[in-house]
């Protein structure tokens, strides 16, 4: 599915991290590091991939090359020529419950992959297997063969996909790792399946840290089911609040999404521009989360989407990431008072008519950051 509507709004993207303070050097844990933006001492990251009409990747493009906006507001960009030889964390996170539990046999045999994606660089490697809820069944290890053993080994789970619930579990593993780069390998169907964590708060989670997903996804099975609109403009949307929706305490579910419905673009036509951006960005990825999760989730964390029929074509498109993960420009730049909530990020690349570039779309910020650039 080509999500059209999430990539016209949304572009290409951003994650933010604290970088160390040496080339190479290892993050802070979670106990000890600040806030995850802040103008002293934080940039937002934004790995992008190029390739030319041929697919061939391009390695010759210069900062200067590149455009981005913020919000739409232009930012000064620079340049790290040695991202690729950053340590990696890396979870795999692997669905064993509802139609994943069918096709554990083509999870057996991807040492050779996951190494590939690791090899030349320090890492860290840990798996998770979810059904209705995640668990992990490897911590994190520099020995991949132990990864792999742990995948030939996995037990079919419940009747649950609870993919989201997976993602924001990965993204917890991830946060104290002493590692620059954080990635995760999701393998799953394409629609979310019981999970407990709300759209809004997965979208938190997957924007407020520096974490690539790359996802490669089989059909799900049930039908995608159609779009309610209470689930679409609702109230908990991320985004900057425009606070011109009024509440009726009395109205149903059905009322309170048509009062949304016919309001809501005049709302956010009070909004400045960036702002109104950023809020129906935030909407835009909230749908594409609906539709299919591991498509969405890539786009917005510069990682990449392949989708799989059996196992041969898995390790295929495994060793397909494994040949992009290192190869891409490491820019970034320093937001300059930034709000609370989503921010969409676009990447461009100037003069280059022939060339496609593939960057994250999104980064978050929460009300305590964004107060401390006031």
């Amino acid at each position: 599915m080509k999500l059209r509507a999430a990539a016209a709004l949304l572009g290409c993207s951003a994650a933010f991290a604290q970088l160390p303070p040496n080339p190479g050097a290892p993050l802070a844990t979670s106990a000890t590091q600040s806030p995850a933006l802040r103008a002293q001492s934080t940039v937002v990251l934004v790995p992008a991939l190029v390739r030319d009409s041929n697919g061939k990747l391009v390695f010759t493009l210069k900062a200067g090359d590149f455009r981005l906006t913020d919000d739409g507001v232009e930012q000064n960009l620079t340049l790290d020529d040695n991202i690729g030889g950053e340590p990696l964390a890396l979870v795999v996170a692997v669905e064993t419950g509802g139609a994943g539990a069918r096709r554990l046999d083509e999870y057996r045999d991807l040492s050779g992959a996951i190494a590939a994606i690791v090899e030349g660089v320090p890492h860290q490697v840990a798996v998770i297997a979810f059904d209705s809820a995640p668990h992990l069944v490897a911590d994190f290890s520099s020995d991949v063969d132990s990864a792999g053993a742990v995948l030939r080994d996995l037990k079919p789970g419940d009747r649950g996909a609870a993919i989201l619930d997976a993602l924001a579990f990965s993204v917890d593993q991830l946060r104290p790792m002493p590692a620059y780069r954080r990635a995760i390998l999701l393998v799953s169907e394409t629609l979310d399946h019981g999970s407990q964590t709300k759209i809004d708060d997965a979208l938190r989670a997957i924007g407020d840290t520096n974490t690539a997903i790359y996802s490669v996804a089989f059909s799900s099975l049930k039908a995608a089911s159609r779009h309610d609109a209470a689930r679409i403009y609702r109230d908990d949307v991320p985004g900057p609040d425009h606070g011109c929706f009024a509440k009726d305490p009395n109205a149903d579910a059905h009322q309170v999404s048509k009062n949304r419905a016919m309001q809501d673009f005049d709302c956010l036509g009070l909004l400045a521009p960036p702002l109104r951006l950023a809020k129906l960005a935030a909407t835009a990825t909230a749908e594409s989360l609906e539709r299919n999760v591991p498509e969405t989730v890539a786009q917005l964390t510069g990682g990449e989407y392949l989708r799989f029929e059996n196992g041969r074509s898995l390790v295929r498109d495994l060793v397909t990431i494994s040949n992009h993960v290192p190869n891409r420009y490491g820019l970034s730049f320093q937001p300059q008072s930034p709000h609370a909530g989503f921010h969409t990020v676009e990447l461009r690349l100037k003069d280059h008519p022939n060339l496609r570039v593939v960057a994250r779309n999104g980064y978050w910020v929460d009300e305590e950051t964004a107060t401390g650039f006031r």
